[in-house]
């Protein structure tokens, strides 16, 4: 496993993550907004660079998880931070309710089958948590999974974290490397994102009626979101609460994280033998009679 930075946004593995301790805004002494563009700039370069190793070693895969309630700047976020990156070596995916097939089967079935091959930088925009947080602040939603034997519902969530651990350890193992990033956006500022959706025509697409009714289960989603990053927040695949109410910070957080563990990565480009770079040279030879 890669070396996962330090950072004042890691969630720790002993489940003492607490929300009302976590920031929304950027900590004392973080750079302004012309710094942080400036300085995602400079990581967006680096991660490309990365990128073309790691899709040339083809030994590991990258996987980043989004998580955040509605308006905290997902889409955004994953735009700018792998906006340099080779489209042909990324892949994203966005998981919203689960199809008739993909309820005939266990949750995370629809999940293993979107990760990144190697050599690939997979995003997942909502994921796996779902399943932990929106049905559990909606139990009704198990009604469609059919599921064998319905135990007490404390007791299925405590089941269900313990398989996304295990599942996460085996991707790990197998070398996929897993950033798990819960953009952490305040109440207010929500409600000041969710009214621009509203007031700007160009954004009105964006604005759902269904935000304002999970907006009223706040308390209910940060219960969840607590216990998540408690319950999954480990070594092999970490969690990182970024602040979310400055945008330009926030991307520059995330992107920040993403380059210095692709950094960390055992990935270089192939070394070739004597023998084929001898043959490069007898080739190069012919060419430049041609």
């Amino acid at each position: 496993m890669p070396q996962f930075p330090k950072s004042p946004f890691l969630v720790p593995f002993d489940g003492s993550f607490r929300v009302k301790k976590a920031h929304n805004a950027p900590p004392k002494g973080a750079p302004d907004k012309p710094d942080a563009e400036l300085r995602l700039a400079q990581c967006v370069d680096e991660i490309a660079h990365l990128q073309k190793k790691l899709y040339a070693d083809n030994r590991h895969s990258v996987l980043l998880v989004f998580q955040a309630i509605d308006a905290a700047g997902k889409d955004g976020t994953i735009r700018a931070v792998l906006t340099g990156t080779n489209p042909a070596a990324c892949q994203v995916q966005s998981f919203k309710s689960p199809s008739e097939e993909e309820l005939d089967h266990d949750f995370l079935w629809r999940i293993a089958r979107a990760l990144p091959e190697r050599g690939m930088i997979g995003v997942f925009n909502r994921s796996h948590y779902e399943e932990v947080l929106t049905v559990r602040v909606h139990p009704e939603f198990l009604e469609r999974q059919r599921l064998p034997s319905m135990p007490p519902l404390p007791k299925l969530w405590k089941e269900r974290y313990e398989s996304i651990r295990d599942f996460e350890k085996h991707l790990a193992r197998n070398g996929t490397v897993i950033l798990k990033f819960w953009l952490n956006v305040s109440r207010k500022e929500q409600k000041k994102r969710l009214l621009a959706r509203i007031d700007d025509a160009s954004a009105n697409w964006k604005f759902q009626p269904s935000d304002i009714d999970e907006r009223e289960q706040w308390t209910k989603y940060m219960s969840g979101y607590e216990d998540i990053l408690n319950e999954t927040s480990r070594p092999w695949a970490p969690w990182y609460a970024i602040p979310a109410d400055d945008k330009p910070f926030m991307r520059w957080a995330v992107a920040d994280i993403v380059a210095r563990t692709m950094k960390n990565m055992d990935i270089d480009y192939p070394k070739l033998s004597t023998g084929e770079v001898k043959k490069l040279k007898l080739m190069r030879s012919r060419l430049e009679k041609s």
